[in-house]
């Protein structure tokens, strides 16, 4: 096991301009971690992966593995293990062969790696199936036997880049359980690659969040959620997202639908000198209050039942426009669709703001 560490390391692509698909990023990830690499597509995940695989040039700085500075190591150099996306299984070799191979390439002797696939076979739940190729087996088997292959080399760090993609749904949510229960039982630094912010926030220890190369915040999931560092963490992390809007400030809050939503105090100072901010509220934040009382208003535009509660979609009109709001409400009686609704916040303290221009949280 190691610890790992990116310091200012870059990988830029020529052209007019030069790309930078990832930028001067810092980031360590502690002796048995397992920390996700979350972000949309093109934000620079698995090119970050693929600089700690040794499989993409660093270009400016430098990436150490332990005590190793592993920037100029080849691959084989570095004691890593690598799961794919594709599964990269050789379809002329038994589970035992595929996952015994990176050892015979070694000349380990073969009572060694019949004992190593054997251990990961039982971790796996694969006893049943060595002898098997691998078009006998179901997607989400295969993706134990790619497990199976990283764990007998005991390499001091995995590295997954987004190994669940090609697995239904169901099997997903198994196998995402299953892999991080492993990682648990056998300590080793994992750095994990998703797109899929539910994987990334049920999976990692902490939770790194890259946008256009650069790292935008990196934390525990629940303070990823609840205390986002800026408006593009909050937008992304959690499902659906948080309820993001620039609108009015005055001296008493934030004005949308020519309603006043009251605001912390330590909101107002932090937001003293703009005109302007980005207020954001989650969607389980906000509830349903009488017509009677003061709040703001939405029309429902499309109910999403999801059994104990539902997500209501609707109309909030911001400056003259209508902008898309969403609300967690209980299940069992919902609004309907085309009815006009009166929302209040439960909690000041679950409102949060952001630049106008920059994005940046206000505020602690």
């Amino acid at each position: 096991m190691a610890e790992v560490s990116y310091v200012d390391a870059s990988r830029v692509y020529p052209g007019t301009p030069p790309v930078r698909a990832v930028g001067s990023l810092n980031l360590d990830v502690d002796d048995g971690e397992f920390l996700v690499l979350v972000g949309p597509s093109g934000s620079g995940k698995s090119t970050a992966l693929r600089m700690l695989a040794g499989l993409e040039d660093v270009d400016e700085g430098s990436i150490h593995i332990g005590p190793s500075d592993v920037t100029q190591k080849p691959p084989k150099g570095r004691d890593i293990a690598m799961v794919f996306q594709s599964y990269a299984l050789y379809p002329h070799m038994t589970v035992a062969e595929n996952m015994g191979f990176a050892l015979k390439l070694r000349k380990t002797p073969k009572e060694v790696i019949r004992r190593k696939v054997t251990e990961a076979a039982d971790l796996l739940d694969l006893q049943d199936y060595l002898d098997r190729k691998p078009k006998a087996l179901s997607g989400g088997q295969r993706q134990r036997v790619a497990m199976g292959r990283a764990i007998v080399r005991d390499p001091s760090v995995f590295l997954m880049d987004e190994p669940l993609s090609n697995l239904d749904a169901k099997l997903r949510v198994e196998t995402r359980a299953n892999i991080a229960a492993l990682q648990k039982k056998l300590g080793t630094t994992t750095v994990y690659v998703t797109h899929d912010q539910v994987e990334a926030m049920t999976m990692g220890d902490r939770v790194a969040v890259l946008a256009d190369g650069a790292l935008q915040q990196v934390a525990t999931p629940r303070e990823l959620y609840d205390n986002p560092a800026n408006a593009f963490v909050a937008g992304f992390i959690g499902t659906p997202a948080m309820n993001l809007e620039t609108v009015p400030l005055t001296a008493e809050g934030a004005v949308l639908g020519g309603h006043t939503v009251p605001l912390a105090r330590h909101n107002l100072d932090a937001a003293a000198g703009l005109d302007t901010v980005t207020f954001g509220v989650r969607p389980e934040a906000l509830h349903l209050v009488s017509d009677a009382e003061d709040g703001l208003q939405m029309t429902v535009d499309l109910v999403e039942e999801l059994g104990a509660d539902a997500l209501v979609h609707g109309s909030v009109d911001v400056e003259g426009s209508p902008r898309r709001f969403v609300v967690r409400v209980d299940g069992r009686k919902p609004p309907a669709i085309g009815q006009s609704v009166t929302l209040a916040v439960r909690d000041l303290d679950e409102i949060r703001l952001f630049h106008p221009d920059t994005g940046a949280r206000l505020g602690a």
